[in-house]
């Protein structure tokens, strides 16, 4: 079967290419993703005077802070690298990402007070931010309709393992040898950027169409001496829907411009109603939180397991579940993921929650499952909710927002998905103190519920959809 996979799917020798460029592309993401892993079992050793590796020690107030503002960076993120991407391509947002990334190592490096790391933890959030406007547009962009959702899910699957990497490096590398290990990413993913061409659809609107058309040839390796008769009528048919896109966009720009009645048509209002709850189930239903709080969650519960042995189980579960969502997002459809994970995820913080109230506040003697339990509903948690929420929850949006709106619509969604994460990273923390770790599940579990009755009732099944229409 796995031979099969390979034969057929993204490894085909016609997809080759995007799915390298995209592996490339997401490299930043990675990157990323060791800076959020990073913060979980470091913020303990930060807290303790006694294990902290740096000159200074922080309180919990200061811990709740340095885990959200991160998505006050990821405000700024969404809306300056969107501007960005539209007015010089995607290309320049992809090297400009590399930046504040690069800044963030040398932050942690030589960071003197926690202000250094509130700075480090800002330009994470403008990677971030970044990150989820401009790779999501530009893997779209240049993948073929049959592999776009497998394709975009690299995204999520590079940056989970770089959670995962995160997790470990935090847990058992010296604090000042991890920035100094992973500084040289950044630079390695800005090379391999000039190595591939900007996308046809972009050189197309700025009227290079000469070189729109190398650009596509490109991605969809028709630019050698031996192009067979099919993959070049697959070109040119590719090539004249593009075209007659962009000729219908340029004029619909050129006679009314983007206006506010764009974003009030029926299916632009509709499309925008389900970004926005797409970025609610993405952060309510707590994933996010529990990456950057993983290791606090299980002290919480006393599990048996050291809980940054707890944290790096976890990690390796996430990239198990982007797995099963690359394998089966082309294939069943991305409404049946997104009702599976959003009820798989109120089952399982449900579950948790009730394990927390009879460990945490009945003090139940709990010592026959602990050191098993706690890691398996969390472990169920995360799988089931990279299988949908975190991993379809991109491919969607850039699928379902109207070609017209497209750009100035993903930057808005994904600005409030900065906000909501800032919310839920700062009240986590001070939920779990002041209502418990169960009360805190609980509300997880009720906004799953809310999710999926809105999925099953809304939204719409987008595999296969051009990204013309």
């Amino acid at each position: 079967m796995l031979l099969n996979v390979f034969k057929s799917g993204i490894f085909q020798w016609q997809f080759r290419r995007q799915l390298l460029v995209s592996l490339s592309a997401t490299l930043i993401t990675f990157c990323h993703g060791i800076a959020l892993g990073w913060l979980s079992p470091m913020l303990p050793k930060l807290l303790s005077p006694q294990e902290t590796p740096l000159t200074f020690s922080i309180d919990v107030n200061e811990a709740s802070w340095l885990g959200a503002i991160i998505s006050l960076g990821g405000i700024s993120g969404n809306f300056s690298f969107s501007y960005v991407m539209n007015r010089f391509g995607r290309k320049v947002a992809i090297y400009a990402l590399a930046v504040p990334n690069t800044c963030i190592w040398f932050l942690f490096y030589f960071a003197q007070s926690i202000e250094w790391l509130y700075v480090a933890r800002v330009c994470a959030g403008l990677t971030g931010g970044g990150m989820f406007v401009v790779l999501p547009i530009f893997i779209g962009e240049i993948a073929d309709n049959s592999i776009r959702g497998r394709l975009c899910s690299f995204f999520t699957l590079t940056m989970n393992t770089g959670i995962m990497v995160g997790f470990i490096v935090s847990s058992h590398i010296a604090y000042h040898v991890i920035p100094c290990a992973v500084v040289g990413l950044p630079v390695l993913y800005v090379f391999l950027a000039t190595r591939y061409p900007e996308p046809p659809q972009q050189l197309m609107r700025w009227k290079r169409d000469e070189e729109a058309e190398k650009s596509l040839r490109f991605y969809r390796r028709c630019d050698g001496p031996n192009v067979s008769k099919e993959a070049e009528r697959a070109y040119q048919k590719q090539l004249d829907e593009m075209r007659l896109a962009i000729q219908e966009q340029n004029k619909d720009s050129n006679d009314n411009g983007l206006s506010m009645s764009d974003f009030l048509t029926k299916r632009a209002l509709k499309a925008l109603a389900t970004g926005l709850v797409l970025m609610i189930a993405n952060i309510f239903t707590g994933t996010f939180a529990f990456n950057n709080y993983m290791s606090n969650i299980f002290d919480a519960v006393h599990t048996q397991l050291d809980p940054n042995t707890n944290t790096i189980i976890i990690g390796a579960v996430q990239i198990l579940g982007t797995l099963a969502s690359i394998y089966l997002v082309d294939r069943y459809g991305r409404k049946i993921l997104l009702i599976v994970s959003c009820a798989g995820s109120g089952i399982g913080t449900s579950a948790f929650g009730l394990y927390a109230f009879y460990a945490e506040e009945q003090k139940v003697d709990l010592s026959a499952f602990s050191a098993w339990l706690p890691v398996t509903l969390m472990a169920f948690i995360i799988f089931i909710a990279n299988v949908g929420v975190i991993s379809v929850t991109m491919v969607v949006l850039v699928e379902i927002l109207p070609q017209k709106i497209r750009a100035v619509a993903t930057s808005f969604c994904l600005g409030s998905l900065s906000f909501f994460a800032f919310v839920s990273l700062k009240t986590f923390p001070l939920m779990m103190f002041h209502l418990g770790l169960a009360a805190t599940m609980w509300f997880c579990g009720t906004v799953s519920v809310i999710c999926l009755f809105y999925v099953v009732v809304c939204v719409e099944e987008t595999k296969g959809r051009s990204m013309y229409d």
